[in-house]
């Protein structure tokens, strides 16, 4: 059993912000559920990858680093998600909107740098997409960034 990018934010947004361990249990839970066993780590490439494109945000907290719905995602619960709170017995959690806005900020900044530094087009390409959802999805200014992005392209 396999969860989209869109599926994993849904999980993370069912608790307001989510550790990837229990962002992992969850999964196993659900697969379980579908009569799938699955090891908690088998999930990890699909977190890494939606966490890469920007479907899931990694911000760090107190307690570590939580999960929450990026810029780009549209999150959807997967089939019995809505059951995952009361058996994982996880209270749901908040995170500032500044501090998601200064670490969305923060990591697109690190991207462009890496992704004009490498000179990676296709990736070039696709955070100048995410840098618009970025601008409407958290009060950050990225036109510097993007100009960047635009001349690296020529």
């Amino acid at each position: 059993m396999e969860f989209s990018s869109d599926e994993l934010a849904g999980i993370a947004d069912l608790f307001g912000a989510v550790d990837r361990p229990t962002l992992r249990r969850a999964c196993v839970e659900l697969a379980y559920k579908q009569g799938v066993d699955r090891e908690p780590a088998s999930f990890d490439d699909a977190i890494d990858g939606a966490v890469d494109g920007y479907h899931l945000l990694e911000v760090e907290r107190d307690e570590g680093t939580l999960l929450v719905p990026g810029p780009v995602a549209f999150p959807e619960l997967p089939e019995g998600a809505t059951d995952l709170p009361h058996i994982l017995d996880v209270e749901s959690r908040a995170i500032d909107d500044d501090r998601l806005a200064r670490a969305a900020q923060e990591r697109f900044r690190a991207d462009a740098a890496g992704a004009i530094e490498a000179g990676e087009r296709e990736r070039i390409e696709r955070l100048l997409d995410v840098s618009y959802e970025l601008e409407v999805w958290a009060p950050v200014e990225l036109a510097d960034a993007r100009r960047r992005l635009d001349d690296a392209l020529e």
